[in-house]
């Protein structure tokens, strides 16, 4: 096998290399994406009872987006809820683009390695059908066998962009899904903390019966 590689040429190494970063992005975003780092179960449960000091702890304990989120709100307390729950859009825009962080690797992936394999199929056909003439006078299965190592690399570049693309749809959808839990939690922290303490509207609707 390895001597089929390196005979290829040029053009399946590339597939290759392609192959074992896919690989590599793949691994590290099935560790990274894990519901268990991003929402661990006891902060989660933690932000339906817990005091803000109390959740400070646990943050602190199991650190995550979602306890970064969490300090986040808890940090700004003292602002109004409008103003706060902006900073936490943007953080949580933030957080978002880290768990997207090596699926853009994987799209490129997925989208060159098919056009890798048919260049250098076309590149392994070209000089065959130059010395067509010679084949047909000849023997036919020197031909037939170069033509075949051809579509090899056309088959290696589908083998390569399946696969990522699969785990690249899968990893979208997860940070998705995962995304709007975290949404879910924060909110619910937010209206919990401003239940009732009077700052909960606009920051500028206190001055809207003014004279």
């Amino acid at each position: 096998m390895f001597e089929s590689i390196r005979d290829a040429g040029p053009f399946m190494w590339l597939l290759v290399v392609l192959s074992v970063v896919s690989l590599t992005f793949i691994l590290e975003r099935a560790w990274a994406l894990r519901r268990s780092r991003v929402v661990p179960p006891v902060l989660a449960d933690a932000l339906q009872n817990r005091s803000p000091e109390e959740l400070r702890m646990v943050c602190h304990a199991t650190p995550s987006p979602l306890a970064r989120l969490t300090l986040g709100v808890i940090d700004n307390l003292g602002w109004p809820k409008v103003e706060n729950s902006g900073a936490l859009e943007v953080k949580a825009r933030r957080e978002v683009t880290v768990l997207e962080r090596g699926l853009v690797v994987i799209e490129i992936i997925v989208g060159i390695a098919p056009l890798l394999g048919l260049v250098g199929t076309i590149w392994g056909i070209i000089p065959l059908f130059g010395d067509f003439g010679k084949a047909v006078s000849g023997d036919n299965t020197l031909l037939a066998k170069g033509i075949a190592a051809a579509l090899n690399k056309t088959l290696a570049g589908l083998l390569v962009a399946i696969p990522s693309l699969v785990a690249w749809s899968y990893f979208n959808k997860k940070v998705e899904v995962l995304a709007v839990e975290l949404e879910g939690l924060c909110d619910g922290l937010i209206r919990r903390c401003y239940l009732g303490d009077g700052r909960g509207g606009d920051a500028d609707s206190g001055n809207k019966h003014r004279p």
